[in-house]
């Protein structure tokens, strides 16, 4: 069983929702960034979500977006995110690690050497954000062939005809985006999410992940009550800003605690949430 099937299957038998966090890999520095999604596991991360960095984040807001400026001054590539996730693996077997990106990296890197070198690096799945799935036969079949999860987005403008080809090509969960735009953008419609992951589930048994938008204890509680898992990416890279903004000689460990601290008190709500 793949560590993402199992770590879903845990959280059902334990009846409580997972919580994914998203970081940019190289953001605050490569060098930080393994103990960092140590800290996120320590905090309460069932599933790890590392950005690899990119020169044009369509889908992310304006705080994600300078993440991955920062990394990529940092000299961050897409090598050195699948090194980090090796050295993350020397010390941690189970967590899963789902790295997500935009295809230019990845095809100039080429599919088939991508997917042999995230199996060997121990990465559990891909999240390609401009991939549509009608164009991902080749990446798709290499990822299989190494039995990494194809993981898609669902947005609150898909219709259901097209949900429909998403899962049938989805692997691993369905991400379900809480609001219209980019990540961190929009008012959290709690209504709304529950009706597009009520509508998703009519058509898949893979779980459902829900994120954008998700900023604090109480939004997260919220979407837990109908999701099976919650991501958060954005708030935490703002908390690790805000340190760095307020304190100019704070240390990457400060940083890091404050990205740990807000997941911290995000696990607690989702853990108070009646499941």
């Amino acid at each position: 069983m793949s560590r993402l099937n199992a770590t879903f299957a845990r959280l059902r038998s334990e009846g409580r929702q997972g919580l994914v966090s998203y970081v940019v890999a190289g953001d605050p520095s490569p060098s930080g960034t393994v103990e960092l999604l140590h800290q996120l596991v320590a905090a309460g991360a069932d599933v790890l979500e590392v950005g690899v960095p990119f020169s044009d984040p369509m889908a992310e807001g304006a705080v994600i977006q300078k993440g991955h400026e920062r990394a990529l001054a940092n000299g961050m590539s897409l090598q050195g995110v699948l090194d980090i996730v090796a050295a993350f693996r020397q010390a941690d077997q189970h967590t899963p690690i789902i790295m997500m990106g935009y295809a230019n990296p990845i095809e100039r890197f080429g599919y088939e050497m991508f997917a042999a070198a995230g199996a060997e690096a121990g990465v559990d799945g891909l999240i390609t954000v401009d991939l549509p799935p009608e164009e991902v036969d080749a990446i798709d079949a290499a990822l299989k062939a190494v039995e990494l999860d194809n993981i898609f987005l669902i947005s609150p403008t898909t219709p259901a005809s097209r949900i429909q080809t998403i899962v049938e090509r989805a692997r691993g969960f369905i991400y379900c985006v809480a609001v219209k735009g980019v990540t961190g953008s929009g008012q959290l419609d709690a209504v709304e999410v529950a009706r597009n992951v009520a509508l998703i589930r009519s058509k898949t048994a893979l779980p459902v992940a829900v994120g954008f938008g998700i900023k604090d204890a109480d939004s997260a509680r919220a979407v837990a009550a109908v999701a099976d898992a919650v991501v958060v990416g954005s708030a935490l890279i703002d908390a690790m800003v805000r340190v760095a903004e307020q304190e100019p000689m704070a240390s990457e460990g400060q940083l890091h605690a404050a990205a740990a601290a807000l997941l911290r008190s995000i696990r607690e709500g989702m853990d108070s949430s009646p499941s």
